[in-house]
């Protein structure tokens, strides 16, 4: 349900995008969508109210949701009053790098890593398993982060739309994929080990 809720911003980012050129009217209020420029005007509204409504759903706010709120306010008010879409097309990258440092640095500083921290009090695994867990995750930031450069700078801004709704979709998925893979065999060997305790 939260992950389904994260991607309503972007879907909106998409489908405003596409209505370029289109009026919009309400009443004697008329307002023709001006391409990437209007798509973040929404997106910065939509992701507001995503985060504001979910932490009124789970009666707190999360950190990573905060964050991401900031840099879609700064970036798109930097788009949108400079009118340049290359603030936009950076902050995913800048977003995902900065995720991706903090994961990095969990594997060095500190007891626990950032996986461990989240979700030891949920699961219970080996060191090891965190230790590759958390490296997983910051090697999917890392690239995320540098595909989106790529795609910014190498293709049309029609394709980067695009591209940013369908990786956001598919990178998620092969990254929970991926997660699921790893911690199969713990989860096996932990339920395993719980049935033979019980008499």
């Amino acid at each position: 349900m939260k992950q389904l809720l994260e991607f309503v911003p972007i879907a909106l980012f998409f489908l405003s995008y596409q209505m370029n050129g289109e009026t919009l009217s309400f009443g004697d209020w008329h307002y023709t969508m001006d391409g990437i420029y209007s798509a973040t005007a929404i997106l910065m509204i939509a992701t507001t109210l995503q985060v504001f409504g979910l932490a009124l759903w789970e009666r707190k706010f999360e950190k990573r949701g905060l964050w991401m709120l900031a840099a879609v306010l700064v970036f798109g008010a930097a788009t949108v009053l400079f009118r340049n879409e290359l603030f936009i097309q950076w902050k995913p990258t800048i977003f995902n790098w900065a995720l991706g440092l903090l994961f990095f640095g969990s594997q060095f500083i500190g007891k626990k890593t950032i996986m461990e921290r989240t979700l030891g009090t949920q699961l219970q695994l080996p060191q090891r398993a965190w230790t590759t867990l958390n490296l997983l995750w910051a090697c999917h930031f890392t690239i995320v982060g540098g595909l989106n450069l790529w795609v910014a700078y190498t293709f049309s801004e029609d394709a980067w739309v695009s591209y940013k709704l369908y990786s956001a979709i598919g990178f998620t998925l092969l990254l929970t994929v991926l997660t699921a893979i790893l911690m199969a065999p713990h989860l096996t060997k932990d339920t395993s080990a719980s049935t033979e305790q019980d008499p």
